[in-house]
């Protein structure tokens, strides 16, 4: 079978060990006679998943008590409506923008409520190549939403700012790569397609105390309270996506947790950035500590060049790797291996 590495953002590469043990048990689980997909959400079965689901996430995450576990649809772009829409009904929403995601998450909360969102910083001036500098952040807010890693323009915040605010973040992109204290935040919210699985779930650690302070009425769907209170159950959720998360968060579990995944991000992206910063075709936006592990942009002086392969977003240009959790040392070295004969190949088409 022809060898492929995917270094798409997502939907991204998944673990072959995973997809070995999905393809083993897709037309019967555990004896039942059914794939997963057919497992009715009520059953035992899928209810076993589900529930070690959760147990998994919060232990590889080193989540205390207090936090509840939510499965719900409609990726990260949706907390960008839930988030507001929850918590922002009489006060501040303040935000930091240090990429694309950040400013979607701005101008979906400016739907909500124009009145209660603020940018409190913004990288737009850098074209997001470092992180912005954490402003003085006022204590009468309703939350502190941050994005840790960013995407599209390769950068990551390690440093988390210190806040008397709930702490909100889309960790969409680098959850379970990079060790932060999981506990400092008081919602977490992750579209699994990237760094957990396949697409079609997003996965929401809230605080219990967080939920507390909602108290309005809300559509069913919209409303945090409603997946906590009906295990995420309140209507079908996506089980194969879930089923999916579990063997990823298995194999996380069985390669060492959280620490483990890190020291190998470390690993793959220092040895990509250094191929990186050593070619005299290639050169990448972001420099110093705000670095990604897990998404890495690059460009070369010529626009036909770039469009040859790696295809950067859109918006941006250029090419992008995004290396996450799945994505083996050997597809970064492979990857290296091409970058180098690339170069020699057409050092001097941009001249």
């Amino acid at each position: 079978m022809k060898k492929t590495y995917n270094f798409s953002a997502g939907p991204a590469v998944l673990p072959r060990k995973v997809l070995e043990v999905v393809q083993h048990e897709l037309l019967n689980y555990k004896g039942s006679g059914m794939s997963v997909m057919e497992l009715s959400h009520r059953s035992s079965l899928y209810q076993d998943i589900h529930n070690e689901t959760k147990h998994l996430l919060k232990s590889l995450l080193n989540l205390n008590d207090d936090f509840e576990i939510l499965f719900i649809q409609g990726g990260a772009s949706l907390q960008f409506t839930m988030i507001p829409l929850n918590f922002a009904k009489d006060k501040i929403g303040d935000y930091i923008d240090g990429g694309t995601w950040g400013k979607r998450a701005i101008e979906e909360a400016n739907i909500i409520n124009p009145k209660h969102t603020v940018c409190l910083a913004s990288g737009e001036s850098s074209n997001y190549t470092k992180i912005p500098a954490t402003p003085e952040i006022p204590n009468d807010g309703a939350y502190l939403h941050i994005t840790t890693n960013n995407t599209i323009e390769g950068t990551t915040l390690y440093e988390l700012p210190q806040t008397n605010l709930p702490l909100i973040a889309d960790m969409s992109s680098n959850i379970l790569s990079v060790d932060y204290d999981y506990n400092q935040f008081d919602l977490i919210d992750a579209g699994a397609q990237k760094n957990l699985g396949p697409a079609g779930v997003c996965v929401v650690a809230v605080k219990k105390q967080l939920l507390q302070t909602i108290n309005h009425t809300l559509p069913s769907m919209l409303d945090y309270r409603v997946y906590k209170d009906n295990d995420s159950l309140f209507n079908t959720p996506p089980t194969f996506s879930i089923y999916m998360l579990r063997e990823v968060l298995k194999w996380v579990k069985d390669l060492g947790g959280v620490k483990a995944m890190e020291k190998r991000a470390k690993q793959k992206a220092n040895l990509l950035y250094d191929t990186l910063d050593q070619s005299k075709l290639f050169d990448t936006p972001v420099k110093g500590k705000d670095r990604s592990l897990n998404n890495i942009p690059f460009y070369t002086q010529s626009d036909a060049l770039n469009k040859l392969k790696l295809a950067g977003h859109r918006s941006v240009g250029g090419m992008r790797a995004s290396i996450y959790n799945a994505m083996p040392l050997e597809g970064v070295k492979a990857l290296c291996d091409f970058i180098n004969t690339f170069e020699k190949e057409h050092l001097h088409a941009q001249d």
